[in-house]
C-alpha cells in the first residue's frame, strides 16, 4: 500500500525563469544620436579647417587670441577688469578705422576755418572784379575810339566772374566775313582791355561765338566751330600784344552757336560775338584743379571781424 501511495504522488518541477535586460526605456538611442550628431559635427569642422585659407584661419586665431578689452581699446586684458567693456572709450559707430574724439574736433576746425577763407576770397574777388568792371567803363567812356563802340562792349558779373562781351553788329563787324581776320577797331577794343588786364592776378577765358548761319564749305569741312574757335585765338593774341602775359589766359574755347545770346533769332549779328571773362578763384579752380590754382593764388587775409576757430 505505501508502494502504491508513492507511486501516485505527484511530481512537481520548478523551473525558474530568469529575465533579459529591465526596461530602460529607449535611452539608448538618444546616446547614439548625440554621438552621431557629435562625429557629424566633427568632420564638418575638419572639412572647414581643410578649406579655409591660411589667412583665414589667422584671423580666426587673432580674434579667439584677443581679449575684447585689448581688441577695442588696448590694455592689460579684460581678466584685470570686472566688467567686459567700461565706459567711455571710442566712438564704437566708427564704420571707417576709429578715431579720437580731439582728431574730429580738429577736422571740423579746420572745415570752419577753410570755409571762412573761402568766403573771404570771394569777398575780395567781387571786390576786384567790380573795382575792374569800373575800369574798364572808365577806358571805354573816356577812350574816342572806343566811345563809339560803347553799345558793343558789354560788360556783367556772372558766377564765373567779370564777362566782357564784344558783340558783333550788322553795320561794324569785328572780323571779316567767315574769316579770324580782326578789324582795325576791334583791334582797338581789344588792346585797350588788354591793357586794363594787365594788373589783375586772376586768369582769363576767352570763348569765340557765332550764329548759327551753316559755314559755306559742308559739314565735314571747315566749320563754324573751327571758326569760332579761331576768332577767339585771334583775339588772344592781340591782349598778348598789348602786353598781358600769355600765362593769364587758362582756355582758349570755340562753342559756335551753342550759347546763342539773342536765342529768338538765331542768325542775329548779336549772337557772333567775343566773350572774355575774368575768372574768380573758385571758378580757376574749376577749370585748372585746385594745386594748379594755389600757384597763382596770393594769401587771402581774413576779414576784420573774423574770429579764430579752435577745437573744443
Amino acid at each position: 500500500m505505501a508502494t502504491e501511495a508513492k507511486k501516485l504522488q505527484p511530481i512537481i518541477i520548478k523551473r525558474v525563469k530568469k529575465n533579459g535586460h529591465s526596461a530602460h526605456g529607449g535611452a539608448w538611442k538618444i546616446a547614439y544620436a548625440d554621438f552621431v550628431t557629435a562625429m557629424m559635427a566633427f568632420f564638418l569642422l575638419m572639412w572647414l579647417l581643410g578649406s579655409t585659407s591660411e589667412g583665414d584661419k589667422k584671423g580666426l586665431s587673432d580674434y579667439f587670441s584677443s581679449p575684447l578689452k585689448v581688441a577695442m581699446q588696448g590694455g592689460s586684458g579684460a581678466g584685470a577688469s570686472a566688467s567686459l567693456v567700461t565706459g567711455g572709450g571710442n566712438d564704437l559707430t566708427q564704420t571707417a578705422g576709429q578715431s579720437r574724439r580731439g582728431d574730429a574736433n580738429d577736422a571740423k576746425a579746420k572745415k570752419m576755418a577753410g570755409d571762412q577763407a573761402k568766403a573771404a576770397r570771394a569777398q575780395q574777388d567781387a571786390k576786384k572784379l567790380s573795382e575792374l568792371s569800373a575800369k574798364i567803363s572808365a577806358v571805354i567812356s573816356s577812350t574816342p575810339k572806343l566811345a563809339e563802340f560803347s553799345e558793343q562792349i558789354q560788360l556783367k558779373m556772372t558766377p564765373d566772374g567779370l564777362q566782357i562781351q564784344i558783340v558783333d553788329d550788322q553795320k561794324r563787324p569785328m572780323f571779316d566775313s567767315g574769316s579770324a581776320s580782326v578789324k582795325p577797331y576791334m583791334r582797338d577794343i581789344l588792346q585797350e582791355i588788354g591793357v586794363a588786364l594787365i594788373d589783375i592776378d586772376n586768369k582769363i577765358s576767352m570763348d569765340g561765338h557765332t550764329d548759327q548761319t551753316p559755314y559755306g564749305s559742308g559739314a565735314r569741312g571747315y566749320s563754324n566751330w573751327e571758326l569760332s574757335a579761331d576768332r577767339a585765338n585771334a583775339s588772344r593774341r592781340e591782349l598778348v600784344a598789348a602786353g598781358m602775359p600769355d600765362d593769364k589766359i587758362a582756355r582758349v574755347m570755340g562753342l559756335a552757336s551753342s550759347a546763342l545770346l539773342d536765342e529768338e533769332n538765331p542768325r542775329s549779328p548779336a549772337n557772333r560775338r567775343i566773350s572774355i571773362t575774368v575768372m574768380t578763384r573758385e571758378a580757376e579752380e574749376r577749370l585748372l584743379g585746385p594745386r594748379r590754382a594755389e600757384v597763382t593764388t596770393e594769401p587771402v587775409p581774413l576779414p576784420a571781424d573774423a574770429k579764430p576757430v579752435t577745437s573744443q
